[in-house]
């Protein structure tokens, strides 16, 4: 074709390639005939399209990391996991070992203590409208009801651990959340992610704490010592702070699975770009480390701005992780966490089990 039709967007007569020759992977349907076990499932779905590939190919990064014995895997959580039931996959990822550190919002710890404690969550009727919820003491989230009773119980915990807190030592989240674990470990026989992260001795951070149920059970227990005569507590963040990038900074590699964003992901991810400015601002000798692997589940379309939806690959530019190029593995779910999240941890435990 000459140049002339060329400039004015004509096609081309195609040079047909075949696909093996190029080494293309072939997809394959999803058969349930031969499906017997959720890690067949969701491999299956890896070699399928869309969604479903995404699901598989997720799996495929939580193994690497899972199996990487020098990689520390930080676990990132928001959104209503603890309501939505999903306590107990996350205390399976620290009871085998596969996360090392939490950082999530503070509500998913109070209504994951909730759990912990015994108490319920229920299923909200469509029949009682949100001023009769109020008005009965129900909370709701979304499809479900938390009892207005139940933050009281989990209040009374709270208000028994700062009770017998040292008044000289500083509250931070991952030291407090500490302690109520140490307390569910020794009372309860129930299973939940604190009384598991206090057991395997992974920390677990909340950065925004004042914005939590237990936050405002810390000021109440604060406004309490004052009307006492009591010393009130003091709380610093900025130990939390610290205290994560001192132990990331003894890894050799390091591992983020996020579930949803917000303020758990940012904070977490914050940390290349604080080390960066030590040593390019502070002109500490600190190592420049960056995150090796990735996984996030979550439904966050990118073209809104928020961090939530924001991909690895623009992650990269601020210094938060390392570049593909430079062997860094990423997965990318763009599905419900409820859905995704039991898929992909209940077929890497069973790849787990089954290849030692």
């Amino acid at each position: 074709m000459s140049d002339e039709h060329k400039s004015h967007g004509e096609g081309i007569e195609r040079e047909l390639h075949d696909p093996i020759a190029d080494k293309l992977v072939p997809l394959e349907p999803l058969d349930l005939s031969k499906i017997t076990t959720v890690d067949d499932l969701v491999r299956a779905m890896g070699n399928t399209a869309f969604t479903g590939r995404q699901v598989g190919q997720g799996a495929d990064v939580l193994e690497a990391m899972a199996r990487d014995q020098d990689c520390f895997v930080v676990m990132t959580l928001a959104g209503a996991m603890t309501v939505a039931k999903q306590g107990l996959v996350v205390a399976d990822l620290i009871d085998h070992g596969i996360v090392n550190a939490i950082v999530s919002t503070g509500a998913l710890m109070a209504h994951g203590l909730v759990e912990a404690a015994g108490r319920s969550h229920f299923r909200y009727d469509p029949k009682m409208d949100d001023v009769e919820l109020y008005e009965a003491g129900y909370n709701r989230v979304y499809d479900t009801l938390e009892p207005e009773t139940n933050l009281d119980f989990v209040e009374r915990i709270v208000a028994q651990i700062l009770k017998n807190w040292d008044a000289s030592e500083t509250v931070a989240s991952h030291k407090l959340n500490r302690a109520i674990g140490k307390h569910l470990s020794e009372n309860v026989k129930e299973r939940g992610i604190l009384k598991s992260a206090y057991e395997k001795n992974v920390p677990v951070f909340v950065p925004a704490f004042s914005d939590s149920e237990m936050g405002l059970d810390f000021a109440l227990h604060n406004r309490m010592r004052r009307k006492n005569n009591l010393p009130v507590l003091r709380y610093d963040p900025f130990e939390d702070l610290e205290f994560f990038a001192e132990t990331l900074l003894k890894q050799t590699r390091l591992g983020i699975f996020t579930i949803g964003g917000g303020v758990p992901r940012n904070w977490s991810q914050q940390f290349g770009p604080f080390i960066e400015l030590r040593h390019r601002r502070g002109g500490e000798d600190v190592p420049l480390k960056r995150y090796h692997y990735g996984l996030r589940i979550c439904p966050e379309p990118v073209h809104w701005g928020g961090l939530s939806g924001s991909p690895y690959s623009e992650a990269v530019s601020w210094g938060k992780f390392v570049p593909q190029e430079e062997g860094g593995k990423f997965g990318e779910v763009f599905v419900d966490a409820t859905v995704g999240l039991p898929l992909i941890v209940g077929a890497v435990l069973e790849r787990l089990r089954n290849r030692g």
